[in-house]
């Protein structure tokens, strides 16, 4: 039916007949979640039609102009595979406004960066070559869009080259994690940020007087938590957490990290993701003196980044080993800089506690005596635990033993190379 609506409204329009009881008024507000006016609404019908009929255009032209001719005031291309006409702005315009000066500019700005189209990363107008009219460019709706107007529901975006993170989550709690209290208030400083933020921004008026989003950074050893925190963060609040693969971004080619980057920024914008960057010392890195062309370049990826997560509205987490790789000029902007140091002893045991199966027994003196002499973080305390349940279950037990579990923390050493030491009693 709403294509049948915007056939006959083009056909009317291109007639000049009085279509004027065909109306697209909050077409698509419910799916959006944003109310649409008649001319949006037909912008995103124009959009979506050649995902759908690839030969719409073809029976229009057909239908108002049988004996054929070009028609420039109606724009439109074709390229690729697509053997159809794509819609340009020109399209839209000239059906909307024909030669009404005032009335195209006023539409020309549904894509300014101001509009909810850019912002929401619903509709977009192709980049043209310079010199061209910026209205050439074609429409284009993201793949997200045209399933969400389709079938109703949100599609995540694939990872790949034009998407390069992949979401991470967690069936843990924050029960689970053990960390100190100053730790715990600083990321109870983040959850505010998250509940408050716009309410900040937009009620109290602060919006002169920061910046739109926020900037955390996570350092310390591995395995204390810091990309644990950041799945918790997103399955509290209910948002999607992706995180960049480096490995996918970096690129020796001029000018190819930043656009890598660019995709998943503009993606993310107005998603209410949380973007984690894990060992983000390869992308944040102190700039160097300029001695090459390489160094050059090198400092402006780093100088892109200041600048791109300085605008992006939502929050960026940084996760590194050594604090002191990340650039100063990162460390003056991020709103949270938190240390996730190794745990102590008692943490340690709490550790050992939380991560044994319910369904195996354990000689609660001999953990302690084991958080005691061996110092470990929590990632590497549940791989020892599973190393010895796996060796349990071989064994058809459901006793996690002294040898098991030593067996689980000497695998850990020899990863590190570390001086493994067994324990002076060994009557547990």
């Amino acid at each position: 039916m709403l294509f049948d609506n915007l056939k006959n409204y083009i056909i009317a329009q291109l007639r000049s007949e009085d279509k004027n009881d065909i109306q697209f008024q909050g077409t698509f507000s419910e799916v959006l979640q944003h109310a649409t006016t008649h001319e949006e609404a037909f912008f995103l019908a124009l959009a979506l039609v050649p995902h759908v009929q690839p030969s719409f255009f073809d029976a229009i032209m057909k239908e108002v102009f049988p004996e054929g001719g070009e028609f420039p005031e109606l724009g439109g291309l074709r390229e690729g595979n697509h053997r159809g006409m794509l819609p340009t702005a020109e399209t839209a315009l000239y059906v909307l406004a024909k030669d009404d000066l005032n009335y195209r500019l006023h539409l020309q700005q549904f894509f300014t960066p101001e509009h909810w189209f850019y912002q929401n990363n619903v509709l977009l107008l192709e980049e043209v070559k310079e010199g061209l009219p910026l209205t050439s460019g074609k429409l284009i709706m993201p793949k997200e869009i045209v399933h969400l107007l389709c079938y109703g529901e949100q599609v995540k975006p694939k990872f790949g080259v034009n998407f390069p993170a992949k979401e991470v989550s967690t069936l843990m709690t924050w029960n689970d994690l053990v960390i100190n209290v100053s730790v715990q208030n600083q990321i109870n400083q983040i959850k505010l940020w998250i509940k408050h933020h716009k309410a900040l921004i937009e009620d109290w008026e602060m919006k002169k007087h920061m910046l739109p989003g926020y900037r955390a950074l996570f350092h310390g050893p591995s395995g204390t938590g810091k990309t644990l925190t950041a799945t918790l963060l997103g399955k509290e609040f209910q948002r999607a957490v992706y995180r960049v693969d480096l490995s996918q971004v970096v690129s020796k080619y001029i000018g190819e990290t930043e656009q890598n980057l660019e995709k998943i920024f503009n993606l993310a914008e107005n998603k209410n993701w949380i973007l984690l960057f894990d060992e983000a010392d390869a992308l944040f890195g102190k700039r160097t003196s300029t001695k090459s062309s390489n160094d050059r370049y090198a400092n402006q990826e780093v100088s892109y980044l200041l600048q791109r997560i300085e605008s992006f509205q939502g929050l960026v987490i940084l996760t590194t080993n050594f604090k002191n790789n990340i650039d100063d000029a990162f460390l003056r902007r991020f709103n949270a800089i938190i240390k996730f140091s190794k745990p102590t002893v008692e943490e340690r045991m709490l550790l050992w506690k939380k991560a044994i199966p319910k369904t195996m027994a354990v000689n609660e003196n001999l953990l302690q005596q084991m958080a005691n002499t061996y110092e470990m973080t929590g990632a590497q305390i549940v791989s020892a635990i599973v190393h010895a349940s796996l060796l349990a279950l071989e064994e058809k037990s459901d006793f996690l033993s002294q040898q098991n579990l030593l067996s689980g923390v000497r695998a850990e050493f020899e990863k590190e190379e570390r001086h493994f030491a067994p324990l002076v009693e060994s009557n547990y």
